[in-house]
C-alpha cells in the first residue's frame, strides 16, 4: 500500500494537510528568551556591504557579551580570511615594502574576532556537505555525546564533509553547530534535525548547540530504540528523543523535530545596528539566546515557510529553540500509518456491506459525513493535543472507496465525463481537456509508470534583467514571451507540466499517449528555439538586453497522476528523467549550445539529424548520458558540420590527431563554441567524447 511504501503521493498530501492545519492555526506566539540581532537593510546601509570586516563583528560580539547574553549563535561561517584584514590587504603592494612592513603592524582581524569569540558564549556554525571537500578535516566537536540504546548514527542521513570556519575562529568557540536543515519537494521547511552524522561521527545542530552552550552543560544525551524503557519489538526503529543538558526534546525517529511556526514578530528582532550604536538596553539581550542572522534580501538567506510566506533562515533556528524552551512540540507520531490502514480497512468493510442495500444519494451522504469527520478529528487532535495526523490522504482513500462501490453501478458513464470535466477544466492545455472529454477512456484515474518525453525551457539571464527594469515592462515582455511558446507547446500537443517564471516544462504522452513523443518533442523543441532567437533579436534591437532561451530534452520512465486534493487537482509528472532534463537545459550554458537532447530520445526520434556534443556526465549524475544538438538538414550538409564530424570521430576513438583536428577546426570556425568546448577539454588533456560537469 502507498501508507507503508511511502510513496511520493502519500507524502505531497501529508504537506498539504500540514501547511493548512498551520495556515488555520498557527503556534499562539509567547515571548521567550529568544532573540535575533538582524544585520538587515538598515545596519548594511550604516556600517556598509556585506561581508562586513571582522574587527566590526568583534565589536558587535563584545557588545553582546557585556549585555549578558547566554548564548550568542552565528547563522553564518567565516571559512576564509577577512579580506579587509591588514594582513589580507597586504598582499595587493607586494612590491612596496614599506606599505607591506607598516601594514604587517596593525594586528589580524581574525585574530581579534577570535579574542571577543573566546570571552563569551559564543556558538559557531557549519555546513555539512554531501560532497567530498579534498584536504577538508571535519569540524571540532564541542559537545559530549551519550548514546542510550541502538547508535544513533544508523538513523541519521550521512554527509561527507562540511564547510567549516577558520581554525583560529573554531577553537575559541565555545560551542559548534550545523545550520543544514530539509526543505521538502517544494522548497518548505517543515522539520529540522537536532542531530546530524558527518561520515562516523555524531554532530549537534546549530539549535541544539545554541541551547547546550546556552546552559553551560557539557553532555547531549541521545535515546533510541532499545535503551532502558524503551521496546523495539525486534527492530531498529529509530531515536526516541534527546536530553540537551537538562531540556528533554521529543524528536521524530530520524531525530528531527516538525516546526510549529508562529506568524513573524518584531520582538524577535533587534537590529544590528542598534547594538553597535549602544542604544540597546542590556534587559533586552540579558539572559538570552541571541542568534546573529539577516534578513537582507540581497543576502539570499530567505526561506519558505507553511504559512505561506518568506522568513530569514535564521528564525527558523529561533523559532525551533523557542519550541524546545517552551515544550511546546508538534508530534508526528509513527503509529499513524497504522492507525489510518486500519481505518480504511474498516470503511471498506462497512462500505461494501451498505452498497447494496443503500441508494446512491444515502451512501454518497455518508461517505461525506465520515470524510467530515475524519478532518474533525485530526484538526481536533491538531488543535488540543498539537498531534499531527494526515486527514487528506485517508479523506481521498474514502472518496475512492465511494466511487468504487456506488458510481461503478449506477453512474459509470456519466461519472467518467463529469470527472474529466471538473479535473481537467483548469489545466492549461485546452486541446488535451478537449480530447480527453470526448475519449474519456483514455484517463487513468491515479497514478502509473509511463515513458514519456520531457522539454525544459529557461531563459538565460532573466532574473539581472527583470531586477534592473521596471515591472510593468518586465511583465508585459513576459506575457508576450510565455504566450508564444506555449501556443508552439499546444501545436504539437504537449502538456504543461509547469511554468515557473521565464522556464518552461512540458510533458509528451501524458496523459494521453503518444506513440511518436520522442519526435514531437524534438520538433517542438527546434520550434521554440526558432521563435526565441527571433524573439530575443528583435528585443534586442529596441535596446532590450534580452538572452537567449537554453533548451533541454529528454525521454525516460516515470510515474504519471493526478497528485493533490479535492479543491485542486496537479497533473505531474515524478522521476529522475525530469531532473535529468532539467541538468541538460543548464548544461547548454557551458556547452555553448541552445538545445540539449539526449540519447535515449535520439533512439526514439527516426530521422533525427543533428551532430553529436559527447557523452556528458551531469551534476549530481554517476553515469554518462550521450548528447546531441538538432540540426537541420543544410547545416548538417555544411563543411563545418561535416569537418566536426570527422573531428569528433577522432576523439571518439582516442586518436591522437584529434586535438590537431580540433585546432584547425576552431581556427576556421572560432564562433562555434561547443568545438571550443571540445579544444579546451583536449588542450587540458582530456581524452574521448566523455566530459564530466562539476557544474550545474
Amino acid at each position: 500500500m502507498i501508507i507503508v511504501l511511502d510513496l511520493p503521493l502519500k507524502s505531497i498530501l501529508q504537506n498539504i494537510s500540514f501547511d493548512t492545519f498551520q495556515r488555520l492555526h498557527p503556534r499562539e506566539f509567547q515571548n521567550a528568551p529568544v532573540r535575533i540581532v538582524d544585520i538587515d537593510e538598515e545596519s548594511l546601509r550604516r556600517h556598509g556591504q556585506w561581508p562586513w570586516p571582522r574587527i566590526l563583528l568583534a565589536d558587535l560580539v563584545t557588545r553582546l557579551t557585556k549585555m549578558d547574553a547566554s548564548a550568542i549563535v552565528f547563522d553564518m561561517v567565516f571559512a576564509e580570511p577577512d579580506r579587509m584584514s591588514p594582513k589580507s590587504l597586504a598582499q595587493f603592494w607586494p612590491g612596496e615594502k614599506e606599505i607591506v612592513n607598516l601594514v604587517a603592524k596593525y594586528p589580524d582581524y581574525d585574530e581579534i574576532f577570535a579574542k571577543a569569540i573566546s570571552i563569551g558564549p559564543i556558538v559557531a556554525g557549519f555546513s555539512c556537505s554531501s560532497q567530498s571537500i579534498p584536504g577538508n578535516q571535519q569540524p571540532a566537536l564541542k559537545a559530549r555525546f551519550v548514546a542510550a540504546g541502538d547508535d544513533p548514527i544508523q538513523f541519521l542521513l550521512p554527509f561527507k564533509s562540511a564547510v567549516k570556519n577558520l581554525p583560529v575562529i573554531e577553537t575559541a568557540a565555545s560551542g559548534n553547530g550545523a545550520f543544514n536543515y530539509f526543505a521538502d519537494h517544494d522548497g518548505i521547511i517543515r522539520h529540522v534535525p537536532l542531530l546530524l552524522r558527518i561520515n562516523n561521527d555524531l554532530y549537534p545542530s546549530l539549535s541544539t548547540e545554541a541551547l547546550r552552550v546556552a546552559q553551560g552543560a557539557q553532555n547531549i544525551v541521545v535515546k533510541s530504540s532499545g535503551a532502558s524503557g524503551e521496546n523495539r519489538f525486534g527492530g531498529h526503529t529509530g531515536i526516541v528523543g534527546i536530553r540537551i543538558g537538562s531540556l528533554p526534546v521529543e524528536t521524530d525517529p530520524k531525530g528531527e523535530v516538525w516546526l510549529h511556526y508562529s506568524n513573524v514578530r518584531s520582538e524577535r528582532y533587534i537590529p544590528a545596528w542598534k547594538v553597535l550604536s549602544g542604544e540597546l538596553d542590556n534587559a533586552q539581550i540579558a539572559g538570552h539566546i541571541v542568534f546573529l542572522g539577516t534578513s537582507a534580501k540581497g543576502l539570499l538567506d530567505l526561506k519558505i515557510n507553511p504559512l505561506g510566506g518568506t522568513i530569514p533562515g535564521v528564525e527558523i533556528h529561533a523559532q525551533l529553540v523557542e519550541q524546545m524552551i517552551q515544550k511546546s512540540y508538534l508530534l508526528h507520531p509513527d503509529w499513524s500509518p497504522s492507525a489510518t490502514v486500519l481505518f480504511l480497512i474498516a470503511s471498506w468493510i462497512i462500505l461494501n456491506s451498505l452498497v447494496s442495500r443503500s441508494s446512491a444519494i444515502l451512501l454518497a451522504f455518508m461517505a461525506i459525513c465520515w470524510i467530515g469527520i475524519t478532518f474533525t478529528g485530526a484538526w481536533m487532535a491538531f488543535t488540543r493535543s498539537k498531534i499531527f495526523i494526515d486527514p487528506l490522504f485517508p479523506s481521498i482513500a474514502l472518496a475512492a472507496m465511494y466511487i468504487t462501490c456506488s458510481f461503478f453501478r449506477f453512474l459509470e458513464t456519466e461519472r467518467d465525463r463529469r470527472w474529466i470535466r471538473d479535473a481537467f477544466s483548469s489545466y492549461i492545455s485546452p486541446n488535451l481537456v478537449r480530447h480527453l472529454i470526448e475519449n474519456p477512456k483514455l484517463l487513468k484515474i491515479g497514478g502509473e509508470n509511463r515513458e514519456c518525453s520531457f522539454v525544459l525551457t529557461d531563459l538565460a539571464g532573466f532574473t539581472t534583467f527583470m531586477e534592473k527594469s521596471d515591472p510593468a515592462q518586465v511583465v508585459s515582455l513576459l506575457n508576450e514571451y510565455i504566450d508564444e511558446m506555449l501556443k508552439i507547446a499546444f501545436h504539437y500537443d504537449a502538456t504543461v507540466d509547469r511554468i515557473v517564471g521565464d522556464a518552461i516544462a512540458l510533458i509528451f504522452s501524458a496523459p494521453v499517449i503518444q506513440e511518436d513523443h520522442a519526435s514531437r518533442a524534438i520538433a517542438c523543441a527546434v520550434a521554440l528555439d526558432a521563435f526565441a532567437r527571433k524573439f530575443s533579436e528583435d528585443m534586442q534591437k529596441k535596446g532590450i538586453p534580452l538572452g537567449g532561451t537554453r533548451i533541454g530534452v529528454h525521454t525516460g520512465m516515470v510515474i504519471v497522476g493526478n497528485f493533490g486534493g479535492k479543491t485542486m487537482f496537479d497533473y505531474r509528472a515524478l522521476g529522475d528523467p525530469i531532473n535529468t532534463c532539467s541538468r541538460l537545459e543548464t548544461v547548454n550554458k557551458h556547452l555553448g549550445t541552445r538545445i540539449c537532447v539526449s540519447r535515449e530520445t535520439v533512439d526514439k526520434c527516426p530521422g533525427f539529424i543533428g551532430r553529436p556534443i559527447g557523452t556528458l556526465v551531469l551534476k549530481g549524475k554517476s553515469q554518462g548520458i550521450e548528447t546531441f544538438e538538432p540540426l537541420t538538414r543544410e547545416d548538417m550538409d555544411s563543411s563545418h558540420i561535416q569537418t566536426y564530424m570527422a573531428a569528433y570521430k577522432f576523439m571518439a576513438q582516442n586518436d591522437p590527431c584529434a586535438k590537431e583536428a580540433f585546432v584547425a577546426l576552431f581556427k576556421e570556425y572560432p564562433s562555434d563554441p561547443l568545438t571550443g568546448f571540445h579544444l579546451e577539454r583536449l588542450e587540458q588533456g582530456a581524452t574521448g567524447v566523455v566530459a564530466v560537469m562539476d557544474e550545474k
